[in-house]
């Protein structure tokens, strides 16, 4: 059963040589888009555009029947290669993934071929965005590890406890040596990583501030509301407003 499989797909791939060398198809180059991904890594998003405007000059591969799940296929690919590209860069692998997979569910609801070769470009913009945006961790290993378990569980509740817990050290010395080491408090910290988070999801979701003010476990929308306007001298319904107007 297996040898008759493989015979079938390298039927199959002899099949889509020929047919490819009749339409003098050839898939895009290897060095382009080795240097887009080299762009990617090192978040210049100048050059990767260019690069990936110079890629899709040509055809695209035909990777389903259908022109749409062709394409569709094609951008998921792309999301693919990005995804690693801004880990080898430095980005958390469950922030470039679950980025991924924000995107991979995009392209799977548009229907518009136009839309959908946009939504490339954008993805490209974002994904570099985030590498850029990426918050260097210059402090000592305590802090670090107290940072990156802050990202990790920003959507749960967090306090010094937990979070000394997981750093092996006392919460008051955690306490302490963060707002030595950082500049502002823990409280401080959070609740600024809360409101960067927050940002995308009143640009990017229809959900309402309450919502969103739960999701992040501020104790009421009252509370996100200051906090929010602390850090971006907006409330979130006037940057909501501003930036999809």
């Amino acid at each position: 059963m297996e040898t008759s499989a493989n015979h079938s797909m390298e039927d199959q791939f002899i099949a889509m040589r020929i047919k490819n060398r009749q339409n003098e198809y050839l898939h895009p180059s290897f060095l382009l888009e080795s240097r887009l991904l080299e762009a990617t890594t090192h978040g210049d998003q100048k050059e990767a555009l260019t690069i990936i405007q110079s890629i899709n000059k040509d055809q695209r591969p035909h990777l389903a029947s259908i022109e749409i799940r062709s394409l569709k296929n094609s951008l998921i690919c792309s999301c693919t290669l990005f995804t690693r590209a801004i880990i080898r860069g430095g980005v958390h692998p469950e922030t470039a993934f679950t980025l991924s997979d924000t995107y991979i569910l995009e392209i799977e609801r548009q229907d518009d071929i136009v839309l959908l070769d946009k939504l490339e470009y954008q993805m490209l913009c974002h994904f570099i965005d985030v590498l850029n945006n990426e918050e260097k961790l210059p402090y000592g290993k305590t802090i670090n590890r107290a940072i990156t378990y802050i990202h990790d569980h920003i959507l749960e509740d967090l306090n010094l406890h937990v979070i000394g817990k997981h750093c092996f050290v006392n919460h008051s010395y955690l306490s302490h040596l963060f707002k030595k080491e950082v500049g502002y408090s823990i409280v401080h910290y959070i609740n600024k990583k809360r409101v960067e988070e927050a940002k995308y999801l009143l640009l990017h979701t229809t959900s309402s501030i309450s919502e969103i003010a739960m999701l992040f476990k501020f104790c009421n929308q009252s509370y996100f509301t200051a906090q929010f306007k602390q850090f971006e001298g907006l409330t979130p319904r006037q940057f909501r407003d501003k930036h999809l107007s």
